[in-house]
């Protein structure tokens, strides 16, 4: 939460740190909204302090009540100046759960982890996610938008078996472009389950063509964003703001 100057419109929008597609999970979205600070006498029964901020954690408890069961707000700050949760944000970190049990997904596991009906091989799986690593124009994985870069750095991209029939994958990277991580997972499935060979996600990636292996939606949860310390949230903004290439 930043802080308005008294005086001053607060803006009605939120700036969250990924924008996830429609059915993605978020365990720890972070969102920040700049507000105008109460005057004398408007917090009604919310504490206020010397600055008319209401207290917080009282403020968290009031949104909780009122907000749908699938969303709630763990904790409320104000923020350091230049903080910016979309454009401060170091990288982010998702996850990907994948069964491939020959019946299918567990009852109680179908809202988050996707049903594969072939068995995966994890070594194959990581073979290809190996090569994906680091700084590439990822627009053969990416919904490509007008005047947008496709071009991020991939920092960690892993599978691990966890249960029998069990598999998550780990992704994270400095910022995703639209339906990435979905399209970096269904074209890994392909290699897991032997249809396609563990080169065929990188000769995508050099080739540059967009490719239509993308994963379903429910199985993807955002669980993380790093941020650098107080002194240095504005000038990682700036850098994010600005259009990369590979040249």
């Amino acid at each position: 939460m930043s802080k308005q100057p008294p005086g001053r419109e607060a803006p009605r929008s939120v700036v969250v740190a990924g924008r996830t597609d429609s059915g993605v999970h978020a365990s720890h979205q972070a969102v920040h909204v700049d507000v105008a600070p109460f005057g004398p006498g408007e917090g009604g029964r919310l504490p206020v302090d010397e600055f008319g901020i209401p207290d917080l954690r009282q403020l968290c408890a009031r949104w909780n009540r009122i907000l749908p069961g699938d969303v709630r707000v763990l904790d409320a700050r104000i923020a350091a100046d230049g903080f910016d949760a979309r454009f401060s944000a170091l990288r982010r970190h998702y996850l990907y759960r994948v069964s491939d049990a020959p019946w299918g997904v567990g009852p109680l596991q179908r809202r988050n982890t996707l049903g594969w009906n072939r068995p995966l091989d994890v070594d194959r799986l990581n073979a290809a996610a190996r090569e994906l690593v680091g700084l590439h124009d990822f627009a053969a994985f990416c919904k490509q938008r007008e005047g947008a870069t496709t071009v991020r750095e991939l920092q960690r991209f892993s599978w691990e078996r966890i249960e029998e029939y069990l598999l998550v994958a780990t992704v994270s990277a400095d910022a995703f472009c639209h339906s990435m991580v979905r399209s970096l997972i269904g074209s890994l499935l392909m290699v897991g389950d032997g249809r396609r060979d563990p080169g065929w996600p990188a000769e995508l990636l050099r080739a540059g063509v967009r490719t239509s292996a993308v994963a379903p939606a429910h199985g993807l949860t955002l669980v993380g964003i790093d941020y650098p310390p107080d002194e240095e949230l504005a000038d990682r903004a700036a850098r994010t703001r600005s259009v990369r290439s590979l040249g």
